[in-house]
């Protein structure tokens, strides 16, 4: 590992964290927490979740003070299970009305920034399984807390593999591994070190996120670390240990469609900038095996960015300024 990164990591890797409630309280400064859980027909999982993380906000002090979950157009149980539990709840549509909605996970988490109040945001997928949600959070916040220099703290965590009912210990995050890590490598060094460069598990500032555009899809991770290190440098980004993560293992076809979009996600960010869309818009092509013939299907992912959400903030304020 080349010494600036192994730096970095000695210096920006929580191993152990996770501190008490009490002392979380004490560190924060006042700042109010926002936990935003992005979610499209999670209903076995989404409420467990909520649970697990409504008693962070109650009492005359609370650690956080909402938990908030955007809904990506369910057609399941999802909404009413999240409301059951204790969540609020907000569709994509309510939390931006006046602007057209895209499909995607990225899209998602840029409308929660208008959905939410907090100073601190902490993002949780929502299709986790055997989960301390509360502790989860507690230890993205510690390093927040902890360093007044630190913007983003990205969750890491060992991902066991489940496919056909069998589990294997790792061999889960086989985009990262595979197409993630070298691509750093080549093209954004500097975060070699970062264990889970696409995980969903992360904290950040309000003032930072709404700095950043969000990417589309499943590049808004990877989108978000790439403009940090470029807008405030590797020393705003801490990582911590997170344990054990389990969710739904996706088959090799729909990793090839994230990929893509990953990709993309990478190369537009990336020194030199490379001319993505030369080719029209990005888009893979795969095989299916059917009736005895291999058919080849495309799939076309979006390219583009929603701009950063103060730049929004500032248009729309401009238009009410110009109707006055």
């Amino acid at each position: 590992m080349d010494d600036h990164v192994a730096d970095w990591f000695d210096r920006r890797t929580w191993h152990d964290s996770g501190g008490s409630v009490e002392l979380l309280r004490a560190a924060r400064n006042r700042r109010t927490v926002s936990v935003v859980l992005p979610a499209l027909d999670e209903e076995a999982t989404v409420g467990e979740l909520v649970a697990g993380l409504v008693p962070l906000t109650r009492g005359t002090d609370p650690l956080i003070g909402e938990v908030v979950v955007v809904d990506s157009g369910s057609t399941d149980r999802t909404r009413e299970t999240a409301a059951a539990a204790g969540a609020r709840v907000v569709t994509r549509e309510e939390a931006l009305p006046d602007v057209p909605v895209r499909p995607g996970k990225g899209e998602v988490l840029w409308r929660s920034l208008a959905a939410t109040s907090g100073e601190v945001l902490v993002f949780v997928d929502s299709d986790l399984v055997q989960v301390d949600a509360a502790a989860l959070v507690g230890s993205l916040l510690e390093p927040l807390f902890q360093d007044d220099g630190i913007a983003l703290v990205k969750g890491f965590y060992r991902r066991p593999l489940r496919i056909g009912g069998i589990e294997e210990a790792t061999g889960g995050g086989r985009v990262t591994e595979l197409t993630v890590r070298p691509l750093l490598a080549a093209l954004q060094p500097d975060l070699a070190g970062v264990v889970q460069p696409l995980g969903g598990e992360y904290a950040a500032t309000r003032e930072l996120l709404e700095s950043l555009p969000f990417a589309a899809g499943y590049g808004v991770e990877i989108g978000l670390l790439i403009d940090t290190l470029r807008q405030r440098g590797v020393d705003a980004i801490a990582q911590t240990d997170l344990g054990v993560r389990k969710h739904r293992n996706r088959t090799l076809l729909e990793l090839g469609v994230m990929a893509r979009q990953i990709v993309d996600t990478i190369l537009r960010r990336s020194t030199p900038a490379v001319d993505t869309a030369a080719g029209g818009a990005p888009s893979i092509v795969q095989f299916d095996r059917s009736a005895g013939r291999w058919i080849p299907r495309e799939h076309h992912v979006d390219g583009t960015d929603r701009p950063p959400m103060s730049v929004l903030r500032s248009a729309s304020s401009g238009a009410v300024a110009d109707r006055h």
